[in-house]
């Protein structure tokens, strides 16, 4: 979730609990070995034994078409011990699949499974190769194919975002499709897509027929979201809970992002919070126009 779920993000809510793995914001690779320092300024994680501070393993994600500069890279990353890296054939945004990366490869299985293999070759056996895909680029026509090419080049997990590229990330979500797909490869199959509530993982696995989710959006508008799915919480975490967290959070983003950016990214948080929790609409709507970092923390922390 490029520009949202980074490794401050990850820290925080993997603190609350309920989350198996995070997959780690994509890492661009063009025609270039990426110094060692790219991928631990992306996924900080890598640092300490590639896990949270939680103990939640992180896995990075590579995206590309280059088959031998992948490969390459994902060697290179491997040299960093994380337990796996993940692919990207998911992203669709306009600027990526622009320059041949995310979504656009959907209609190219053979190459799909040229980098898999590539990087399933690279990296050593115990490095677990995963893959990030929709249902297809402007249509569900090679989504069986591009599954089935994930799988024979050696991919281990299929997570499949239940729409197109066309579809971008407007309602609904077609979980219903990814049991094709379950159906069609012997390995783990992974959901995804408009998951907000417990009420839509309950719908997403009777749909796809899948065990295991992935939360993106909705963990960040509910931080206790999957504690919930897992059975382990009946409740939302309360909002006086939550706020020690958000200030981990907005601490973090001080010490590490630039001062103009650093209102920006609580109010990010903020926005999301909006859809679980009453207080974080009032408080968005109170520092709409505070900029200015010590005053954003004076007014919603020093309450």
């Amino acid at each position: 979730m490029e520009g949202l779920l980074d490794h401050i993000l990850r820290d925080v809510l993997t603190r609350v609990g309920g989350v198996d793995r995070c997959v780690s914001e994509f890492i661009r690779v063009t025609d270039q070995l990426l110094p060692s320092r790219v991928f631990t300024r992306i996924v900080p994680e890598l640092k300490t034994g590639g896990r949270t501070a939680a103990g939640v393993p992180v896995h990075p994600q590579l995206l590309g078409s280059d088959v031998q500069c992948l490969a390459e890279n994902a060697a290179r990353l491997a040299e960093l011990r994380p337990e796996g890296i993940d692919l990207n054939f998911g992203c669709p945004a306009k600027c990526v699949n622009r320059h041949r990366g995310g979504a656009v490869l959907l209609d190219e299985p053979e190459l799909i499974h040229a980098i898999v293999a590539a990087v399933r070759r690279a990296v050593p056996a115990d490095v677990m190769v995963s893959a990030k895909m929709r249902l297809g680029y402007m249509d569900t026509s090679k989504t069986l194919d591009v599954a089935r090419a994930i799988h024979a080049a050696g991919g281990s997990e299929i997570v499949v975002h239940a729409r197109t590229k066309a579809d971008g990330y407007k309602p609904p979500a077609y979980w219903e499709r990814i049991a094709a797909v379950r159906e069609a490869v012997p390995i783990t199959v992974v959901a995804n897509g408009e998951i907000w509530t417990v009420e839509h993982a309950g719908l997403a696995r009777e749909r796809s027929g899948c065990e295991h989710l992935m939360l993106g959006r909705g963990m960040v508008a509910d931080p206790g979201l999957a504690l919930r799915v897992a059975g382990a919480r009946a409740t939302p975490v309360p909002w006086r809970e939550l706020l020690p967290l958000m200030q981990i959070f907005f601490d973090q983003v001080r010490a590490t992002v630039a001062p103009r950016h650093q209102g920006g990214r609580l109010k990010q948080w903020l926005h999301y919070l909006k859809r679980a929790y009453p207080e974080a609409e009032a408080a968005h709507a109170a520092l709409r126009t505070v900029n200015v970092a010590d005053e954003l923390a004076r007014r919603l922390f020093a309450e």
